[in-house]
């Protein structure tokens, strides 16, 4: 069944999982896959709306939207929405100044340092960087990928905390030198972690198809080459 109205997919502006592009499209790995997605359950057309990461979950909630881009899975936001089967399982890392690539090699050394951490607010890398020692005051939270990284590369913060598959790919899209991606390590957090489309659960008939849907899609020839284009290696997705 699907849902009476449009369904209106909410994204966020982070390469290469989502991001707005010229004539108002939208591109990214997570844009393909809930395109082909819904398009093997004859949904061919469905509303692309871009907010911030502070609204995702609460857009939900309230209905303004249907789904959403793909985010990690957490007892908590389980309260609020329910999620699909995962569709990748990524490790944190932190966007740094080039010349402190040595220095700030992991939440643990950005502690130690007395160093500012920048997250977007509301993800999971807060709690990761509290949970290593970090001071919640040495903690800066911004709304958006783009605000993060202005941070570092200004100096009002030493490392942006996101995946470290979302830094490569803003520096795919922005090269900068004068930047670098620093993987945290598995006994600092950096385990990788299931990323699902997050869904209303008022819309819990066109989750279960949906991830039928997936079920075809994921692994298939079709989805590793898509993945690939995108950067990602082998055992992301």
């Amino acid at each position: 069944m699907v849902p009476e109205g449009p369904i209106v997919f909410a994204y966020l502006d982070e390469p290469p999982f989502c991001w707005p592009a010229a004539g108002g499209t939208v591109q990214g790995c997570d844009v393909e896959l809930v395109t082909a997605a819904l398009q093997a359950l004859g949904i061919t057309e469905f509303e692309q709306q871009l907010t911030t990461f502070a609204e995702l979950l609460p857009g939900l909630a309230s209905g303004r939207w249907t789904m959403t881009t793909p985010l990690f899975v957490t007892a908590e936001r389980q309260k609020l929405v329910d999620f699909s089967r995962p569709v990748w399982a990524l490790a944190d890392g932190l966007l740094v100044r080039s010349a402190d690539r040595e220095l700030l090699s992991g939440y643990r050394a950005v502690a130690v340092a007395a160093a500012r951490l920048v997250v977007v607010g509301g993800q999971v890398q807060e709690q990761a960087g509290l949970a290593a020692g970090i001071a919640p005051e040495r903690i800066v939270r911004v709304a958006t990928q783009e605000e993060a990284v202005v941070a570092v590369r200004n100096g009002d913060a030493d490392a942006y905390a996101s995946v470290a598959m979302a830094h490569r790919g803003y520096l795919a899209r922005q090269p900068d030198d004068k930047l670098a991606v620093v993987t945290v390590a598995a006994d600092e957090g950096g385990h990788p972690a299931a990323g699902a489309f997050a869904f209303g659960k008022q819309h819990a008939a066109l989750r279960e198809r949906f991830d039928t849907a997936l079920n075809s899609l994921i692994g298939s020839d079709w989805h590793r080459t898509m993945m690939a284009r995108h950067g990602f290696p082998a055992g992301e997705y």
